[in-house]
């Protein structure tokens, strides 16, 4: 696997992975996608370099721009 570079805008980025990771339930075999980790990975990266702890859940999830009010997060 290679890390995605951010060729395109990182908000279209944050929203190909909101969709793919709220598709996992349905769609398990998304979880072995080398694109969803490499994604995952750049936009990681990127959270990073803005000051984000990706460790913290509710950082990462905000920046990802999830809704903060929704359950699990």
């Amino acid at each position: 696997m290679s890390d995605l570079t951010p060729d395109y805008p990182i908000s279209e980025l944050k929203t190909i992975y909101r969709v793919l990771h709220a598709a996992l339930p349905e769609n398990p075999e998304l979880m072995d996608s080398g694109f969803l980790g490499d994604l995952q990975r750049c936009l990681q990266k990127q959270a990073a370099r803005e000051g984000v702890d990706v460790s913290l859940h509710a950082q990462w999830a905000a920046w990802l721009g999830y809704d903060s009010k929704l359950q699990g997060l």
